[in-house]
């Protein structure tokens, strides 16, 4: 007979593989391609370049989506993996390599699991992505993992008090109830906070609060770009099909948090302001020997 031990934690496995099947399910909804390519994907060459990628390395991007860093990695002549819990956007990430005229390998997997060996990578990154897991120790114990000794980890976070948090917040109230024990996403965008998550198994962490602009030719064009592309947002109004009144709610806090963001001119187009903290961290030890030409030529 089973023990209630063993019986707890079939359960807790059964309980996670329900949640990230929850979690794919939501981020394949919409359209991320033009979402992304609309709001972050300026983001991608400021990460490959803080993280000074270049030719020869082995790069990881965790939670590529549809490849905003791997692709900008991969035209340094790198060797990139791009890893993401959805694989659904991988079709139009494979289109954008290609028009990019680089090679990207698309893997499936989890942030909290990778399916990678220990130390395989020079370069890990992640772009407002590995922040949405919900076990954040998890993520920064895999991100260190499978970096090698030596390496570099570069991530792009909102943080809790720019405009991201701000969205999330707004979100919430909408939003199905995190799952037990998960800290808000934004924690990623936390200095004291990444400190903790990597321990002293960083010799260097480098954090800087940056800025950037999204833009959208007026606020009901923005909201409609968020309805149609963003998978969360598609997963909340598509939960509100029968609850209208909520759906308007929901639609009219959208628009006065575009009200009191927009730094664009008045009845122009609209330009928001959003906060991250760019995090570079470098892995503890030195280089296997044969990569240690890589590191001091970079």
């Amino acid at each position: 007979m089973a023990t209630q031990e063993a019986l707890d934690a079939d359960s807790a496995a059964d309980a996670n593989r329900t949640l990230k099947a929850a979690h794919r399910a939501m981020w394949a909804l919409g359209d991320y391609h033009t979402f992304a390519t609309s709001t972050v994907w300026g983001l991608g060459p400021v990460l490959v370049d803080t993280c000074r990628i270049s030719r020869g390395q082995r790069v990881l991007d965790v939670a590529a989506g549809t490849g905003n860093v791997a692709i900008r990695a991969a035209l340094t002549g790198a060797a990139v993996v791009a890893s993401d819990l959805t694989p659904e956007n991988f079709e139009a990430g494979r289109g954008a390599a290609r028009a990019a005229g680089v090679e990207v390998e698309w893997i499936e997997g989890d942030a909290e699991a990778l399916p990678f060996e220990q130390d395989e990578f020079d370069v890990v990154t992640s772009c407002f992505g590995a922040m949405f897991a919900p076990d954040q120790q998890k993520v920064a114990n895999e991100l260190l993992r499978v970096c090698r000794a030596g390496g570099t980890i570069g991530m792009i976070n909102f943080t809790p008090e720019g405009r991201g948090g701000d969205f999330f917040r707004l979100l919430a109230p909408y939003a199905p109830p995190p799952p037990p024990g998960a800290l808000p996403p934004v924690l990623w965008g936390n200095e004291e906070h990444v400190r903790k998550l990597f321990g002293q198994q960083v010799e260097s962490l480098e954090m800087t609060r940056r800025e950037y602009i999204e833009r959208a030719a007026s606020p009901h064009a923005y909201l409609d770009l968020f309805k149609r592309t963003f998978g969360p947002m598609v997963a909340i109004y598509a939960s509100l099909t029968d609850q209208p009144e909520r759906a308007a709610a929901l639609d009219r806090d959208f628009l006065e948090f575009i009200e009191r963001s927009n730094r664009g001119t008045p009845g122009g187009p609209i330009q928001i302001p959003y906060e991250y903290l760019l995090v570079v961290a470098r892995k503890r030890g030195e280089p296997p020997v044969g990569r240690q030409q890589l590191v001091s030529g970079r």
